[in-house]
């Protein structure tokens, strides 16, 4: 079974080793990823081909809607590890427009246990409820919303104490929100960049 991915995955490694025939044996023995990707599990938007680096050079953590909540055991250990054990120096939140998991968080259909996970983003939606509501455009609103999203990811993010502890340490760390756009390829940045604990209120306001 699954054959084409075991011969795709063969080929995948043939190449790597053709170009570079270190690759594996400098892997196997070390990690040292400068960046944290924090993203959407869709399966469209895949973090190291989108920003061209290796394995080893990105740490990744993904689920539906690239949600950063602070009570999310999986993603708490993921923050600490990266920031306390590999000294990543950047955090990426990246939200996807055309994200699903944000249109089914408030589209008022009932899909069970996920209505739970996608709460923060309802919680978004009434926060912002004025100007999401004065966007005419079905899909720009739902685009707003997704930036939306991210930013507040990214003020979970830099309000955890792992993060504010970096900082409190000297530890040199930003934490970024960026959008990428399944119609060419490009992430965008939302400039919410967080380098200190004084950039909280600063860079993100009230959100």
């Amino acid at each position: 079974m699954l054959d084409h991915l075991k011969a795709n995955n063969r080929a995948w490694s043939e190449r790597k080793t053709q170009v570079d025939p270190d690759f594996f044996t400098r892997l196997e023995n070390q990690q040292a990823p400068q960046y944290l990707w924090i993203g959407c599990s869709d399966s469209r938007v895949p973090a190291n081909e989108i920003v061209g680096l290796d394995p080893g050079e990105l740490f990744v953590h993904r689920n539906v809607a690239n949600l950063a909540p602070p009570q999310d055991a999986n993603y708490l250990s993921v923050l600490q590890y990266s920031v306390d054990v590999l000294k990543v120096r950047h955090i990426m939140v990246v939200g996807h427009y055309g994200c699903g998991g944000v249109a089914a968080a408030v589209d008022g259909q009932r899909r069970g246990l996920i209505d739970h996970w996608l709460h923060p983003i309802r919680e978004v939606h009434a926060h912002h409820r004025g100007e999401l509501e004065a966007i005419e455009n079905d899909r720009a609103r739902w685009d707003r919303l997704v930036e939306l999203n991210v930013i507040r990811q990214v003020k979970n993010v830099a309000s955890d104490i792992f993060v504010q502890d970096a900082w409190a340490r000297g530890q040199a760390l930003s934490v970024h929100g960026w959008v990428y756009s399944l119609s060419n390829g490009i992430a965008n940045d939302l400039n919410v960049t967080v380098r200190k604990i004084d950039d909280v209120p600063e860079v993100l306001g009230d959100f």
